[in-house]
């Protein structure tokens, strides 16, 4: 069975509005071409060019999807939030959340990029495909069951999960995210819940500023069932191989899920404009080849990636086309450019123990 691939052209038109990083323009602030979103449709419209200049796209099953319903949608998210966002919508757009702006169609657009991670679920647990990747935008893993945040609009793993199981009610499904930021929206639906393990690895204190708290393990019946790995900032490749070896692995391995999602963010990559990360395309690739290991072993190889953040538009398309070649097993590549240069930048032996040293400590903390 090949990978299953899910994009479509008309959610790169997405849009924020006037904005600029996380400033509105206007009196002093000089409007910008593109509106100044750093969630950009480059990063990932390129990304799909550079699978299509390969030849990697071919090794792939490719298909878009339909937008998820309104009852999907519901099953997630509050109805006074949906009415909300789809009536400004209707209407000219604006803005509900925290860094969240939509522009005029935003709701069918947020619709079809949740409808892709749905079908690419739907379509691994059904064995149609042995994995997928979502080519998904707006992103979903800030926004929360009442309101968006962050560029996410709706939460997109949290619907295609709910989707899934009310086909598999019992259906178990871990979802890792490795965005650099914190996936407090995806914490937040799952965090009383015993049936979606969530773990986020992000920079400390980067955003949300006041989430992804090492102590934030779940309540209730979802105790244990939340772990949040705060990683020092200039953690590289090495740090995030050893947070997968150290921590996402042994928690998914006692969880036992039957499917793996993925909150696949590429800003945790050294030239990202929002991090300080200091991690290569390569570093993508060894994460998700440890990842469909860990997949196969437990799970008959049922894992699906969906797009998060990352927001160099040099850089980005290498990182996925790194992870796409991995997940697929495919042998067409497409050489890191920047490789050499962000190689030499690595933390020093020093810095790396530390770092190493620290994932250790939380690991522990979390009982692993």
């Amino acid at each position: 069975m090949r990978t299953g691939f899910y994009w479509d052209e008309r959610s790169m038109w997405h849009a924020g509005g006037n904005y600029a990083f996380t400033v509105p323009l206007g009196g002093l602030v000089q409007p910008l071409a593109a509106g100044g979103l750093p969630e950009s449709p480059e990063t990932k419209r390129r990304l799909k060019n550079l699978m299509d200049a390969t030849g990697l796209i071919h090794d792939l099953s490719v298909a878009s999807a339909p937008p998820v319903t309104e009852a999907q949608i519901l099953a997630v998210h509050d109805p006074e939030y949906t009415n909300t966002f789809k009536a400004l919508s209707d209407e000219n757009g604006g803005e509900i959340g925290h860094h969240a702006p939509f522009a005029k169609g935003g709701f069918d657009l947020a619709a079809l990029s949740a409808g892709l991670v749905t079908a690419a679920v739907s379509d691994v647990l059904a064995g149609t495909h042995a994995n997928a990747y979502a080519l998904s935008r707006p992103p979903g893993h800030h926004c929360g069951a009442d309101g968006p945040m962050g560029f996410c609009l709706l939460a997109n793993i949290a619907i295609a999960i709910e989707a899934a199981k009310s086909a598999q009610p019992g259906l178990r499904v871990a979802v890792l995210d490795w965005d650099v930021h914190h996936g407090n929206g995806t914490e937040s639906i799952f965090y009383d819940r015993d049936d979606v393990l969530s773990i986020s690895f992000h920079q400390e204190g980067n955003y949300p500023l006041d989430t992804g708290h090492i102590s934030d393990r779940g309540v209730g019946l979802g105790e244990d069932h939340n772990f949040n790995l705060p990683l020092p900032a200039g953690t590289g490749h090495s740090g995030y191989l050893h947070a997968i070896d150290r921590v996402a692995i042994p928690a998914i391995e006692q969880f036992n899920p039957d499917l793996i999602i993925v909150a696949c963010g590429f800003d945790a990559a050294a030239p990202d404009p929002l991090a300080s990360m200091l991690c290569m395309a390569e570093t993508f690739r060894e994460m998700t080849l440890k990842v469909k290991a860990l997949a196969e072993r437990l799970c008959d190889g049922k894992l699906v990636l969906a797009h998060e953040g990352g927001y160099s538009e040099i850089y980005v398309p290498f990182c996925g086309h790194a992870t796409i070649e991995a997940l697929s097993g495919s042998a067409i590549t497409a050489p890191d450019p920047l490789a050499r240069a962000f190689s030499s930048r690595q933390p020093s032996a020093r810095l790396e123990a530390f770092q190493l040293g620290e994932i250790d400590r939380m690991a522990t903390e979390l009982g692993l």
